[in-house]
């Protein structure tokens, strides 16, 4: 089974992403969308991104 992405309503007016894995961990959590339509563009561009990102390691500029 692939991960998925979850649709959560939050209170009265908003909703929230999750990204889980195949075995039903967490990968990622959105902030709050204000409607469903917003939370559907995440999920696009979500798909979009994931697809294409590059990584870039941060570690060296901590201190």
């Amino acid at each position: 089974m692939a991960g998925r992405f979850e649709i959560h309503h939050v209170g009265d007016e908003s909703y929230r992403l999750r990204l889980t894995d195949a075995e039903g961990n967490i990968v990622a959590v959105s902030p709050n969308f204000k409607s469903l339509n917003t939370v559907l563009d995440g999920v696009k561009a979500m798909r979009e991104n994931a697809a294409t990102g590059i990584v870039v390691d941060l570690r060296q500029q901590e201190a």
